[in-house]
């Protein structure tokens, strides 16, 4: 048998750079690790992928969902990838047949990693596996949600309302609240979504920047209730996550934004990590720093509802991190929330002289009252913040659940069946 009639020909599984918004949601949802990341572009490794597909649906803009016809032996790297602008075109039967590809003869394959990790595998077998419990679904009763109607080659234009610094001065961590204006221009939105801002100017490269994803901040009906407009949560980005000195472009874009300023958005983005309304349900929300944006969205309605008496809600319970009380979102007007609306606990991990403590501390403490709402098919829980958070999240619930004699294995698939456990981290 001759070289060609050996060729095994792949349908490889590429991501599309230029529709792209790195939202993570890709990387954070595939079961087996076949996704990476680098500043520039979100990339699939191809002797891992073995195309289950588990990372299609949950894309907001359809750039995952890209294949092409490959010899094996030429599959596109990682490092290749990496450096794109935009997808290359499929090979022709002339190229094809160059690289001495006989497409008669050929042994075709899924993806690569098809015969090392077989598509059966793909709910993962650790518990800790983020992919096995996050919902791709939305609560029953969550509202329609509308989506993509800006795309990242027709954005819409929004004008600054407001930019206000949200966290005390002095403090290492900068974060602004940022309203942006849609005018007359059609925008709806729910809490939970988020939207892409395009920063002006050019890369390294000399290409445009790339759109940056931000959670949305504010209710259905605006930061201004009754008014087109939005807001956003945004750190001002000076250094990665290993300390080292950077300048975040659409950060820093944004946080110097000044009022009247005009800014070029994609989206609406996100049909899954939205907020159920029937009344009866509970909504546990878990965040670090500004994965407080979705949740200040729907606490603010269920708030605003509750002030015009048309909604009996379920409870609210918030376990929120940040390093310090000073470098908090919101902590004034998270404070002056009734009590008996929302059930607040805060954890600082970099406070002098007291010891660290993290969200998921919180949760092992305030676990009695904590196992009663996960128990309860009305509870709805949302994680939103650094990836990092994202295990030590899911072990407090297991052991939470545990403790209380709940199975564990059989509540988490449900919660995910469900709806009704959401992450979101980055």
């Amino acid at each position: 048998m001759d070289m060609a009639t050996q060729t095994v020909i792949i349908k490889q599984h590429l991501i599309d750079p230029e529709i792209c918004i790195r939202c993570n949601t890709c990387e954070a949802t595939c079961p087996i690790g076949a996704i990476t990341h680098d500043d520039r572009n979100y990339v699939v490794k191809a002797d891992v992928c073995n195309g289950c597909m588990a990372c299609v649906p949950p894309c907001p803009t359809g750039a995952i969902d890209n294949w092409r016809q490959m010899p094996k032996a030429l599959a596109y790297s990682i490092e290749a990838q990496l450096g794109w602008d935009e997808l290359p075109p499929e090979l022709s039967d002339d190229q094809l047949a160059a690289a001495g590809v006989d497409m008669a003869q050929a042994e075709v394959s899924l993806a690569p990693g098809a015969a090392a990790m077989p598509a059966s595998n793909t709910a993962g077998d650790s518990p800790l596996n983020a992919a096995a419990y996050g919902a791709t679904v939305p609560p029953w009763s969550a509202a329609h949600a509308y989506t993509n109607l800006y795309g990242p080659k027709s954005p819409t234009t929004a004008t600054v309302a407001g930019n206000f610094k949200v966290n005390e001065a002095g403090t290492e961590n900068e974060t602004h609240h940022i309203v942006l204006d849609f005018g007359a221009m059609p925008f709806p939105v729910l809490e939970g979504q988020s939207i892409a801002i395009v920063p002006p100017g050019a890369d390294a490269h000399g290409k445009p920047h790339h759109a940056r994803q931000y959670s949305i901040a504010s209710p259905r009906n605006g930061e201004r209730a009754g008014y087109n407009n939005v807001s956003l949560t945004v750190k001002r980005v000076t250094a990665d996550h290993q300390g080292r000195p950077v300048r975040g472009i659409a950060s820093n874009y944004l946080c110097d934004l000044k009022v009247g300023d005009t800014v070029q958005v994609i989206g609406p983005f996100g049909t899954s990590f939205l907020m159920p309304n029937h009344p009866r349900s509970n909504i546990v929300m878990v965040c670090t720093g500004t994965g407080s944006a979705p949740m200040r969205a729907m606490t603010e309605w269920r708030r605003r509802l509750r002030a015009g008496g048309k909604f009996e809600g379920g409870k609210l319970m918030l376990f929120f991190g940040a390093r310090t009380q000073q470098e908090l979102p919101y902590f004034g007007p998270l404070m002056k929330l009734p009590k008996d609306f929302i059930d607040v606990n805060l954890a600082f991990s970099r406070t002098p002289g007291s010891p660290k403590r993290y969200v998921q501390d919180l949760m092992r403490e305030r676990a009695a009252d904590l196992a009663g709402l996960l128990a309860s098919p009305d509870t709805y829980v949302y994680v939103c913040g650094l990836k990092s958070m994202e295990e030590g999240v899911l072990l407090a619930l297991r052991e939470v659940a545990l403790q209380a004699g709940l199975p564990w294995e059989t509540l988490g698939a449900t919660f995910k069946r469900e709806g009704r456990l959401h992450l979101e981290t980055y």
